[in-house]
């Protein structure tokens, strides 16, 4: 049976629609994840404030607590020798103990206030926090969307046209976005959410320690606090880079590779990683860095992920001309004549080199590791 002509215009048509309701939905999720971010800086330092409030009124709240001692001591006396003082000292003497006993009072009050606000804030963190981790994943399921969108659906039509290799496609797709929403899952889980439980559990263990040992292990217990905040902040952002490095938009290819490929080498210490850059370091059209860096970053992930490699060579070379890239590794290798379903990720770098008019090739055997080489012309 015949399958029916596609009308690719209207394909086209939608496509663009897509891509503009994707792109206004992705501007206004950053904006919202901004301001979150900026509004759990404010919060943050509006609770150091309360917490250096809380020291001072503390100690306050001992003085005063000697002073009223004293001064109830003093009344005391007065009222048990009242013969012996004259009218005004008896008079200075009941006022001065009520003024403290006041002072107190007062003290106590707004320790409960700032107290009550301090709970409020890191409630309102919390939250905070949720929804910046909410709109970080957002964006990176968007960028899913968008890649296929703007790149890999140019040529589509072609796939379109035979009814298995669109379901396939399709089914690809959806299993690609949903284990990377399980991988981000993982990774915010086992790093900046446990991390948030421990922060909160810590913030109590401060209260305590001052009580209980005083100010000094509380300020230690303080530093350590800072610390731990600090290791969730880097967590949260080297998911954020590993989603899309924004050192790629800034500093270009060459740059974010080296910095990149380093930090990969640092998250799997049993693994070499070494890169050589024996061309040009220059900047290239956004769209050339932006492929290259996802096929490298394929070709490594794999390399890690399914070959267990150890050792890891990339070799990058730009010219005036072209770019050749060769990603070689020790890894348990695989027959390039056997189809698996995890190939989807070699489809995906094919296509990516089509679209910018080069090549690729996969050289590998069964536990002689995998050699993949890219070219691709720069077109002016």
């Amino acid at each position: 049976m015949k399958l029916k002509q596609i009308n690719m215009k209207s394909i086209d048509v939608i496509r663009e629609e897509m891509i503009e309701t994707v792109t206004c939905s992705k501007s206004d999720i950053f904006q919202i994840g901004e301001q979150c971010r900026q509004d759990y800086e404010k919060m943050i330092n509006e609770l150091d404030n309360i917490k250096q409030m809380m020291v001072k009124l503390i100690n306050e709240g001992d003085q005063l607590e000697k002073q009223v001692v004293e001064a109830r001591s003093m009344l005391s006396e007065v009222s048990t020798n009242f013969k012996n003082y004259s009218e005004e000292e008896v008079r200075d003497a009941y006022e001065k103990a009520h003024q403290l006993q006041m002072d107190l009072s007062i003290n106590w009050q707004y320790k409960k206030q700032l107290l009550d606000k301090r709970a409020d804030l890191e409630n309102r963190l919390l939250s905070l926090d949720e929804t910046i981790d909410r709109a970080d994943q957002l964006i990176s399921q968007i960028s899913v969307v968008m890649n296929y969108l703007t790149s890999d659906l140019k040529q589509v039509g072609k796939v379109l046209e035979h009814a298995k290799a669109k379901q396939d496609f399709g089914l690809k797709i959806i299993e690609a976005q949903e284990e990377e929403r399980k991988r981000l899952s993982r990774e915010i889980h086992d790093g900046p959410a446990q991390m948030l439980a421990n922060v909160i559990m810590r913030s109590d263990l401060i209260e305590r320690v001052y009580r209980e040992k005083g100010a000094d292990e509380a300020f230690a217990e303080v530093n350590s606090f800072k610390k731990m905040v600090r290791s969730a902040l880097y967590e949260v952002r080297r998911i954020i880079y590993d989603l899309r490095p924004m050192a790629l938009d800034d500093l270009g290819l060459v740059p974010t590779l080296r910095k990149y490929l380093r930090t990969i080498e640092e998250y799997h210490n049993h693994s070499k990683i070494e890169f050589v850059n024996i061309g040009l370091e220059r900047r290239l059209p956004t769209k050339y860095e932006v492929a290259l860096f996802r096929m490298i970053q394929e070709s490594v992930q794999n390399a890690l992920k399914h070959a267990n490699a150890c050792e890891i060579k990339v070799r990058l070379e730009i010219t005036n001309s072209s770019v050749t890239v060769l990603i070689r590794d020790n890894g348990v290798g695989f027959d390039i004549t056997e189809k698996k379903p995890e190939s989807f990720g070699m489809i995906g770098m094919r296509e990516r080199v089509d679209l910018l008019e080069g090549e690729i090739t996969f050289d590998s055997k069964k536990g002689k590791g995998t050699a993949v080489l890219i070219r691709v012309p720069l077109i002016n």
